[in-house]
């Protein structure tokens, strides 16, 4: 095999870095704050916490300044940064039942216990391009803050009592219609898997996809659940009930640990998805539980986690959706990525000895009859 050397290389490197710092700021305009970022790109924040598996909003709209708006370029970098953190105890299973809801509804049910809060939502918004907001001006953000406040205290002042938010599914349970299939395959809350520690191994407990997902790029899981629901797969889901909201982190007390502290409250998506049992398993005439929970305000990323977990629970995998290793090798932006950028790198060695062989191969052939 022919060697071809690789000599050279790291000025080119440098001015390379150089001039994507350039093509930053080579307009001159105003540069982009880390708070301009957290109130103007909250969704992406939120996008980039999570698959960066580090909430951390002001970093991640740090990332996403330093990316150029490339969120999964900003996860990998929060991510990178979050393997170099020391890792100091583990927090308490947070609590959804304690969430303060900022967005609740339910498919399942028009009518439900503490009623429908539709929240900050574009899903009844007509998809038109609102030109004025080229020219918006902070007069204009003040002007109407001021008004949304007024209406809104006054509806506050009406309506003094909080309401309360029993789970949807409770109403399923209690009709004996929820089949027994939620268990945590004998994983214990002392023994749960950490993923970003030890690899994956297959089969997977529930524990273990279930991390993977709320770490796994948003469009990926999508297009999963989206293969499945549309037809190569055997589940048709309803949103039994979808919250977003803020929810205490509590830690146990470094003297008393009988008592818990709590450090802080995270804003997540949560989904619970009612799914039909299939006809050839136990108790075919109840539903299943899919379930999915993520950091930020991430719908489509929470309920395709609860599909997902819902179809990889088949049994004799017919579909992608449903084959638990080619859905978890394949969901990490930052895998797929890193793997598909590679091919950018040198690769003149490899490339030699193909480029040989095809050439001898070819010279055999021409000296056939």
């Amino acid at each position: 095999m022919a060697y071809v050397a690789v000599k050279g290389g790291r000025g080119a490197i440098e001015q390379a870095e150089q001039l994507l710092r350039y093509y930053r700021t080579k307009d001159r305009t105003t540069p982009l704050e880390v708070d301009q970022i957290l109130a103007g790109l909250r969704l992406a924040v939120d996008k980039v916490m999570g698959e960066g598996s580090l909430y951390a909003p002001d970093l991640a709209a740090l990332a996403i300044k330093q990316a150029e708006g490339d969120t999964v370029e900003a996860s990998f970098l929060l991510r990178a940064l979050r393997s170099t953190l020391p890792r100091n105890l583990y927090s308490e299973a947070i609590d959804t039942s304690e969430m303060e809801v900022v967005r609740r509804i339910s498919a399942t049910f028009k009518e439900v216990p503490g009623g429908q809060y539709l929240g900050p939502t574009r899903d009844y918004s007509k998809r038109l391009l609102q030109l004025e907001l080229a020219d918006e001006n902070e007069e204009d953000i003040q002007a109407f803050i001021d008004t949304y406040l007024d209406d809104a205290r006054l509806h506050v002042e009406s309506n003094e009592e909080v309401p309360a938010f029993p789970r949807v599914i409770q109403l399923l349970q209690e009709d004996g219609l929820i089949a027994n299939t939620q268990a945590n395959h004998g994983v214990t809350g002392e023994s749960i898997p950490d993923i970003t520690r030890d690899a994956i191994t297959f089969p997977a407990s529930r524990a273990v996809r279930l991390q993977t997902m709320a770490r796994g790029e948003t469009g990926a899981l999508l297009a999963f659940a989206y293969s499945s629901a549309r037809g190569y797969g055997d589940v048709h889901p309803t949103i039994g009930e979808l919250r977003v909201g803020y929810v205490p982190v509590r830690i146990p007390h470094p003297i008393y640990p009988e008592r818990k502290l709590t450090i802080g409250r995270v804003l997540v998506t949560e989904a619970e998805i009612v799914v039909r049992m299939h006809a050839d398993e136990e108790d075919s005439a109840k539903f299943a539980i899919g379930y999915g929970l993520c950091f930020g305000h991430n719908e489509d990323k929470a309920i395709s986690m609860g599909i997902l977990d819902r179809t990889m629970k088949s049994e004799g995998a017919q579909s992608p959706a449903e084959n638990e290793e080619f859905v978890l090798y394949h969901i990490d932006g930052i895998e797929s990525s890193g793997f598909i950028s590679h091919f950018k790198l040198p690769h003149y060695v490899d490339f030699q000895a193909e480029l040989q062989r095809v050439r001898s191969m070819t010279k055999e052939e021409a000296l056939q009859p």
